[in-house]
């Protein structure tokens, strides 16, 4: 999810839940004190009129004793003279935050709460306003409150009134309950709202952020085997995602420069190493001819050859180690052009022949492809191909009488070269890696075997720039079989191009 889409649902968090809840919390506040009301005040209504109109709410909180001493008073008056039933009756009255008053004549007989004094002088005269179960007299000063009056006549016939006093100031307590019990809930709406939202954003926000610091730290420290896991969607998932991928690249980057370090280390070993017997070999041939070894002219020649060769091997090392370099930066220089297949592999074949013939290793070279076909290639770069291919194989002849066979074939898109000899073959084990850098099967290095270890890499790199591919079969002590493909050189007709 995006910034904006979360700052949008923070917004709405923030201003729509709270009151959503405030107002779930006051529907059920309002039915739970609904029904206290309902018990305590007797109201049945199912409409709150009476939360508006609280003179109707407060004549219905004494309506049951008014209806019994209205009864009273109509059948059974001199009761009301009863001083333990009077107490009995305000006792039943103080639980509804109101008193009794019985006055008889002028006299009040009987004062259930002489605390409210100053009410007492405003009492209504006998026969005023009747009341009713559900309606009083509202009086308003110092002491604001509802009276309800009952004028009855006792036996003797004299006048009687009963008043039910009720004090507004200490009513209704359920009401500042409610009022009470809301607040608290809005400031509790208010802080699961803040919790909500910090536990939103933290998980959101402050956990990946936690997790690039530590990644950074890592990659501060050099440390690059970890992982930085994604969860989310949003953009700072996207960050983590790159700084992974940066992480990726680096670690490849660090170990790419570690094996090129080997590799490099290995090549200059193994250079040394190969260097060092033509080397010592020229040395040894030259001080022979300083001290006179050579006295003859024949032995002069043959010592002069020997350096000449030996130069030689030094010169096709020291080219190799050349050419490594620049397939490394991959600089390579190509001169592409058009060439015969016959005509090409004709030449190769002539001049490798001559130097196959010295070493009496026998050639035969086959070509079944038509006398027309041309490829694009570099001549130079693809004789290099062939005489390392070729070198490789005189290098671990082991039979008495070697042989090499070279053919071309016509498959389809493409022409296929197979160079087969019938050396000491390869290993199971070792075939698949032989085009790798610096592998070599052969672990002694000796003289007879020496080599860079990049010359069939060298090979592999060249074939591939060509677009083609390489690959090889060989069974220990029968022989090997290098192959390779080239893409054939095929014209366009001019109508064709331009159709396309």
């Amino acid at each position: 999810m995006k910034f904006k889409n979360k700052i949008i649902i923070s917004f709405c968090i923030i201003i729509f839940i709270p009151m959503l809840l405030a107002v779930a919390v006051l529907f059920g506040f309002q039915k739970i004190q609904l029904k206290t009301i309902e018990q305590t005040y007797g109201v049945e209504s199912d409409d709150y009129s009476y939360f508006s109109n609280s003179m109707q709410l407060l004549s219905r909180f004494t309506r049951e004793p008014f209806e019994k001493l209205l009864d009273l008073s109509k059948n059974d008056p001199d009761k009301l003279k009863d001083k333990a039933f009077l107490e009995q009756m305000n006792d039943t009255l103080r639980e509804k935050y109101s008193y009794l008053v019985v006055r008889k004549g002028d006299e009040l007989i009987y004062v259930g709460d002489d605390k409210e004094a100053s009410l007492l002088t405003d009492l209504p005269a006998y026969g005023g306003e009747e009341s009713g179960a559900d309606t009083g007299i509202y009086v308003d000063g110092d002491k604001q409150a509802l009276i309800k009056q009952i004028d009855f006549e006792y036996s003797d016939e004299s006048q009687g009134s009963v008043f039910i006093i009720t004090i507004l100031e200490e009513t209704v307590p359920e009401l500042k309950s409610l009022m009470a019990d809301v607040a608290i809930s809005i400031v509790l709406i208010l802080i699961l709202t803040a919790c909500m939202l910090t536990v939103w954003i933290y998980t959101s926000f402050i956990n990946p952020i936690k997790k690039l610091q530590v990644a950074a730290q890592n990659i501060k420290d050099g440390n690059l085997d970890f992982t930085v896991d994604v969860e989310t969607n949003d953009e700072i998932g996207e960050l983590c995602r790159n700084f992974e991928e940066m992480r990726q690249r680096l670690k490849d980057n660090a170990e790419e420069k570690l094996s090129g370090e080997r590799e490099n280390k290995a090549l200059i070993s193994n250079i040394a190493h190969d260097l060092k017997t033509p080397i010592t070999a020229v040395k040894g041939y030259a001080e022979g001819l300083i001290d006179g070894v050579a006295d003859t002219p024949e032995k002069r020649d043959k010592y002069i050859r020997t350096i000449y060769n030996k130069a030689n091997e030094m010169d096709a090392l020291i080219n190799e180690l050349t050419l490594y370099a620049k397939i490394d930066t991959n600089r390579i220089p190509y001169n592409f052009a058009k060439l015969n297949v016959a005509e090409y592999f004709n030449d190769c074949i002539e001049e490798i022949g001559l130097d196959l013939e010295a070493k009496n290793i026998g050639l035969a070279y086959f070509n079944y492809a038509d006398g027309d076909v041309q490829i694009i290639a570099d001549p130079e770069q693809l004789k290099r191909v062939i005489n390392n291919i070729v070198g490789n194989s005189v290098k671990y002849l082991d039979k008495q009488k070697g042989f090499i066979n070279i053919r071309i074939k016509d498959v389809g898109d493409f022409i296929q070269v197979e160079i087969e000899d019938n050396g000491r073959g390869i290993a199971a084990r070792d075939l698949p890696y032989i085009f790798d850098r610096f592998y070599r099967a052969d672990a002694s290095r000796n003289s007879a075997t020496g080599g860079s270890g990049i010359g069939l890499s060298i090979v592999k790199k060249i074939i591939e720039d060509h677009g083609g591919k390489i690959w090889a079969t060989s069974k220990e002590s029968i022989g090997t079989v290098m192959y390779f493909v080239l893409r054939k050189y095929q014209e366009v007709p001019y109508e064709q191009s331009i159709d396309h």
